[in-house]
């Protein structure tokens, strides 16, 4: 069964960058499309960036132009990179399959706490 691992959230000031990792266990996930959802406190989850098999990306309207998402197949790994942070990018931050079902695997996910 596939695990996913997410890391490198941590507090940071407004402005500030922080890089995510999802590493992946046991199934590939190399020919799924893969994604990062948040949720806030008292907020829907919400798909915040994807990325397809081939590397094609899609990122929501809220973080166009401030996140990055990339992946390394050989190393079953996705990243977010995230930079000028806001607070309102305050979430748990977790990996999965887009859509989710497919791999259908929630981890424990990542804290990312953006305030001054």
């Amino acid at each position: 069964q596939v695990q996913l691992v997410e890391s490198g959230g941590g507090l940071v000031q407004p402005g500030g960058s922080l890089r995510l990792s999802c590493a992946g266990s046991g199934r590939s996930f190399s020919m799924y499309a893969m994604g990062w959802y948040r949720q806030a406190p008292r907020k829907q989850r919400e798909l915040v960036a994807q990325i397809t098999s081939r590397g094609s990306t899609n990122y929501a309207d809220s973080v166009k132009g401030r996140f990055a998402i990339s992946r390394d197949s050989a190393k079953n790994t996705v990243y977010l990179q995230m930079n000028s942070l806001k607070p309102e990018d305050t979430a748990v931050y977790y990996c999965n399959s887009v859509p989710s079902l497919l791999l259908n695997y929630w981890g424990q996910g990542t804290q990312v706490t953006v305030s001054s």
